[in-house]
């Protein structure tokens, strides 16, 4: 697949997940490099949705370890348990905020930063790396980001 990602204009978001998955699958499918795979995802998802925020934390040494991301800088390292990257990483499922300043123990890593989604990426059934995803809006993401986000971090969990 070429290096350019077609975002139909003017489409629902359905419709732009709908587009954008099977080229993001196709990008990295028979890539072996794991960051190069990363940075691709991230872009890709920041350039369709115009994300604040979008990136990659992986389980390095009992903790979340940033890799490739799009965005503000960002903090480097989170513990398990720890804002809504380390809560995602120690219960093995997608959380999901629509008011990051409600969600107890949240990480600041920017201000700007209002709502947030992080889903994690399994392999050998355990939490690998988590995907999050930030807004600068409130309630900027709901079930649909959620099931296509799900779908393509399986994509990429069935790939590690």
């Amino acid at each position: 697949m070429s290096e350019s990602l077609y975002i139909p204009e003017s489409a629902t978001k359905v419709e732009k997940y709908e587009a954008i998955l099977p080229q993001i699958e196709a990008l990295i499918t028979g890539e072996p490099d794991l960051y190069a795979n990363l940075a691709n995802i991230s872009a890709a998802l920041k350039e369709a949705f115009d994300f604040f925020w979008v990136g990659f934390y992986l389980v390095k040494e009992n903790q979340l370890v940033l890799g490739p991301f799009q965005g503000p800088i960002a903090c480097t390292r989170i513990s398990l348990g720890k804002g809504v990257c380390g809560t995602a990483w120690q219960e093995g499922k997608t959380i999901l905020v629509p008011d990051v300043d409600t969600f107890p123990g949240h990480i600041a890593c920017s201000s700007a930063s209002k709502s947030e989604i992080v889903v994690p990426v399994f392999k050998g059934g355990l939490v690998a790396m988590v995907l999050d995803v930030d807004s600068d809006q409130l309630d900027d993401f709901d079930e649909v980001d959620q099931e296509y986000l799900e779908k393509l971090m399986g994509v990429l969990g069935s790939q590690l």
